[in-house]
C-alpha cells in the first residue's frame, strides 16, 4: 500500500501497520475503522480539562453509540448521557450503571420517561409541560431541567441548540412557573443543564454561555450540579493546517468560572460537560473503494460506495472531511480537481466537491478522516443498501470486528408480507 497525500494517519499511527487493502478484503467496503488509543487519549484530555475537583465528563452518546466504543469510554471513567430508551439500553449493555447515565429528553412520551424512571435514571426535561408530565409520573423524586440561556453557537444552523430560534430548553422568564410545578409535585431540582450547539473551535461562546446558565442557577438555592453541555470541536481541515481547539486556555477559563461561582453560591457543586464529537470524531477513518472515474464536461468524478446512507454529514450539513488516497502502485501524486461521490440516486450524494487531490483511479482506496462522530450513528439503509461493518484497531495493533455488516435478510426482517 502506498499513500499519495497527507500525514494525518501517519502522525497518529492510526492503522498500526495494518494495510487498508487487507482490511477491505477481510471486512468489505465501505468500512468504519476505529483506533482505540485515540478514543482513550481524547477521554483523558477532557477528564484533565480543569483542576476544579467536582468535575464530571459525561460522553454524549448520540455521536457514536457503538457498543465497543461505549465500553472503552466506560473503562476510562466517564459518565454518559442518553436521548432515548435505545441509547439507555446500549449504555447499560456496555456496563454503565443507572447512576452513570443522564437522560436528556426532548419532546418524549410518557412511555419513554417511564423507561428511564423504572431504571432509576435521572431525567432532564426541557419544557414546563414536560416537567408536569414527569411530575405526574414520578412525584417526590429528583429531576433536572434544560434551560435556554439565549446564547447559541455551532458549525451549521441545524446544530445551534440555544438562542431565539431553537426548540430546546426553558427560557428564563418561565422560572416562576418551574418553581410552582416543582412544589406542586414535590420534586427536587437536582441540577440544571444547557447546550449551546456543536463544534466550537474558539472557547469564547462556550464561556459566554456558561455565564448565562450560571445567572439562571443563582435563582435556585440547592442545586447539586450544573451541566454546561458539549460542543467541543475538532479540526476537520487538518490537511490545510487548521489548529486544534485550545483546551488549555478553555480549561483555564472554565476553572475561573467554576471556582468563582462555587464560592459565591456557598455550597459544593458539581460541574459537568457533555462532549461527544471531541471524543469520537478523530477515532475513525471511513474506508471506501473507488469503483470508477468519469468526466461530465470539464468535471471529473470519482465514484465510491460511500453514499449518504453511510456518511450523511456532507449532504446534510455541507460538512468537510479531509481525504487520504491509498493505492497499490507507487505512482505520481500530481493533483487534480475532483468531486468524490457515492452510489445513491440523488445529485446531493457528494462526499467532497471540487476537491484538490492526487489523481484518483479505479481500484484506489480513499480514507475519509474524522468519521467517528455522527458517521455510523446517523447511517441508514436508504436505497436498501447495507450499513457497513465496523472494526477496532486495539492499542497492540490487533484488529477486531465490533459490528457486522448488515445482511439482506435484515433489511426485511421487520416487514410483514400481505396475504395476496
Amino acid at each position: 500500500m502506498y499513500k499519495l497525500n497527507g500525514s494525518v494517519t501517519d502522525e497518529t499511527d492510526f492503522f498500526k501497520g495494518n494495510d487498508v487493502y487487507d482490511l477491505i478484503a477481510a471486512y468489505g467496503s465501505p468500512l468504519y475503522v476505529y483506533n482505540e488509543g485515540i478514543i482513550r487519549k481524547r477521554c483523558r484530555e477532557l477528564k484533565g480539562l480543569v483542576s476544579y475537583p467536582d468535575f464530571l465528563v459525561q460522553y454524549s452518546a448520540k455521536a457514536n453509540t457503538g457498543l465497543a466504543f461505549l465500553q472503552i469510554v466506560k473503562s476510562e471513567g466517564l459518565h454518559v448521557d442518553a436521548m432515548s430508551p435505545g441509547e439507555i439500553y446500549a449504555e447499560l449493555e456496555a456496563g454503565f450503571k443507572p447512576e452513570d447515565i443522564f437522560m436528556i429528553t426532548n419532546n418524549v412520551s410518557e412511555d419513554e420517561m417511564r423507561f428511564a424512571i423504572d431504571r432509576n435514571i435521572l431525567i432532564c426535561v426541557d419544557s414546563t409541560e414536560q416537567l408536569r408530565q414527569y411530575g405526574r409520573l414520578n412525584p417526590g423524586s429528583s429531576v433536572a431541567i434544560r434551560f435556554n440561556g439565549g446564547i447559541g453557537a455551532g458549525h451549521h444552523e441545524k446544530v445551534v441548540t440555544a438562542g431565539k430560534k431553537t426548540k430546546f430548553g426553558v427560557n428564563p422568564e418561565y422560572i416562576p412557573e418551574v418553581k410552582k410545578i416543582l412544589s406542586e409535585y414535590g420534586l427536587k431540582l437536582a441540577g440544571i443543564q444547557q447546550h449551546i450547539g456543536s463544534l466550537f473551535m474558539d472557547s469564547e461562546p462556550y464561556i459566554n454561555g456558561s455565564q448565562a446558565i450560571l445567572d439562571i442557577a443563582k435563582q435556585f438555592d440547592d442545586l447539586g450540579f450544573i451541566d454546561f453541555g458539549g460542543g467541543f470541536g475538532i479540526p476537520y481541515k487538518k490537511l490545510s493546517g487548521q489548529p486544534r481547539l485550545d483546551l488549555r486556555e478553555c480549561g483555564k477559563r472554565l476553572d475561573e468560572v467554576f471556582y468563582g461561582f462555587a464560592k459565591d453560591y456557598g455550597k459544593k457543586l458539581t460541574f459537568r460537560i457533555e462532549p461527544g464529537r471531541y471524543i469520537s470524531a478523530e477515532s475513525s477513518v471511513l474506508l471506501t473503494d473507488v469503483h470508477c472515474t468519469k468526466y461530465n464536461g470539464p468535471h471529473k468524478f470519482a465514484g465510491t460506495d460511500i453514499g449518504f446512507n453511510v456518511l450523511v454529514r456532507p449532504a446534510m450539513y455541507d460538512s468537510h472531511h479531509d481525504i487520504e488516497v491509498y493505492t497499490r502502485e507507487n505512482r505520481s501524486a500530481k493533483e487534480e480537481e475532483i468531486t468524490i461521490v457515492g452510489n445513491i440516486c440523488e445529485s446531493g450524494d457528494i462526499i467532497a466537491k471540487d476537491r484538490l487531490l492526487p489523481e484518483i483511479k479505479a481500484g484506489d482506496i480513499l480514507g475519509i478522516l474524522d468519521a467517528g462522530a455522527y458517521g455510523h450513528s446517523m447511517s441508514s439503509n436508504y436505497n436498501n443498501r447495507l450499513r457497513p461493518a465496523e472494526v477496532l484497531i486495539r492499542e497492540n495493533g490487533q484488529v477486531v470486528l465490533t459490528r457486522r455488516r448488515d445482511t439482506l435478510e435484515q433489511l426485511l426482517e421487520n416487514y410483514i408480507k400481505l396475504d395476496i
